[in-house]
């Protein structure tokens, strides 16, 4: 990492992802571990995730839910709140979104190996924005994401389930990360609640996905009444899981990133802004996230230039080589390189960028975001019922 870059990451406040330490791509080959299944780094993950071993293990993933979220607004959530004392505060990868999240939870792997690299990324092949979520513009998840899906390793030895909504079966980003195993549709908390339950009545892995808080999140804000009650929803139905899978059940709850309420005065417009648009050919990711991809031929240290003066304190400006030195990505392989923007830019605080001629109206009006460096969007929890 540049000296630059080091000082406007301190400044900033960020925390960068912590790939070989407490990380989000550490729970599967962990719990692998705890169930006797030997993947690379499994036994070191156990012992520093503090997982114990057990013949049956649940992994709730819930999307949206930042340890300083949950935290703060632990008066919803009884159950969890009894949790956080003796939990511990997980990185996430870069960008803080669940393209990229997914990607390192269901494969041990960061971005720049999976290629997961934003809520949309510029397809190299044609040039033209991809979405990661709905798998639109993109390859075949097969030729997008090569990294091998950690479940599909640990269903070989014991039996794993996914429990998730039906349309997530068979899905680009299901397939690419996630795939292994037997998937069990079911659309409800209560009814993947039920199923979990029905699941582990034999040894084995259960991987349960919940979605709705981040739903709520970005419609209301994670500060808002109706977060409060999706929270209390949430942790309603933990509780009634923890109290009905059977005995030396290991119960294991985390989550894909945080998230911020932003400001909507401070999103900053490329499609508004002559200084930013000048030379920029594309602007993917997402407003607190931004892969840059300027004009062939065009001088990318101008540009990053243009766009940190431009931005100030609300963002920090890379390039991508500064970022990838600095490890953002993790290791990044040749085919992804181009996948990442000219120039990187991570919001702060509750600033954004935003461009108006690719992002849908009802994108622009979202409260709460997330795709940064900030203990909000990077840190979430792991909590641990045995």
């Amino acid at each position: 990492m540049t000296d630059d870059l080091a000082r406007a990451v301190r400044a900033a406040g960020f925390c960068p992802p912590d790939h070989d330490g407490l990380s989000l791509g550490s729970v599967l080959p962990a719990v692998a571990a705890a169930l006797g299944v030997d993947l690379d780094g499994g036994a070191v993950a156990r012992e520093r995730l503090r997982i114990p071993t057990a013949q049956r293990v649940c992994v709730v993933l819930v999307d949206g839910l930042g340890h300083r979220m949950l935290a703060e607004r632990a008066g919803h959530a009884p159950f969890l709140r009894r949790l956080l004392a003796d939990g511990l505060e997980l990185t996430v990868g870069y960008p803080s979104t669940t393209a990229a999240s997914m990607g390192l939870f269901g494969t041990g792997r960061a971005a720049g190996r999976t290629g997961l690299a934003g809520y949309t990324v510029r397809n190299p092949t044609s040039g033209e924005l991809a979405n990661l979520v709905s798998w639109t513009g993109v390859e075949p998840a097969g030729q997008w994401q090569r990294e091998p899906a950690l479940l599909e390793r640990i269903a070989a030895d014991v039996p794993v389930a996914s429990v998730g909504p039906a349309r997530f079966a068979g899905s680009g980003l299901t397939v690419s990360a996630l795939h292994g195993g037997q998937y069990v549709p079911a659309e409800t908390l209560a009814e993947r609640v039920d199923a979990t339950v029905r699941r582990l009545a034999a040894p084995g892995l259960v991987y349960l996905y919940w979605g709705d808080v981040d739903k709520v999140g970005h419609q209301r804000g994670w500060r808002s009444a109706e977060w409060g009650d999706a929270l209390g929803e949430l942790d309603s139905e933990l509780g009634r899981l923890a109290r009905s899978v059977p005995a030396g059940t290991v119960l294991v709850i985390t989550a894909d990133h945080g998230m911020v309420d932003v400001d909507r005065d401070l999103l900053v417009d490329v499609a508004a802004t002559p200084a930013l648009a000048a030379d920029v050919e594309l602007v993917a990711g997402e407003p607190r996230a931004s892969h840059v991809h300027v004009v062939p031929g065009a001088d990318v240290a101008a540009v990053a230039a243009r766009w940190r003066a431009t931005l100030g304190a609300a963002a920090v400006v890379a390039t991508r080589d500064e970022a990838v030195d600095a490890g953002w990505f993790g290791p990044v392989v040749e085919e992804v390189r181009p996948v990442i923007g000219d120039l990187v830019v991570a919001a702060t605080g509750r600033a954004g960028v935003v461009d108006s001629r690719t992002q849908t109206p009802h994108s622009l009006e979202l409260i709460g975001m997330h795709g940064s460096l900030t203990p909000g969007e990077m840190l979430v929890p792991l909590l641990v019922v045995a």
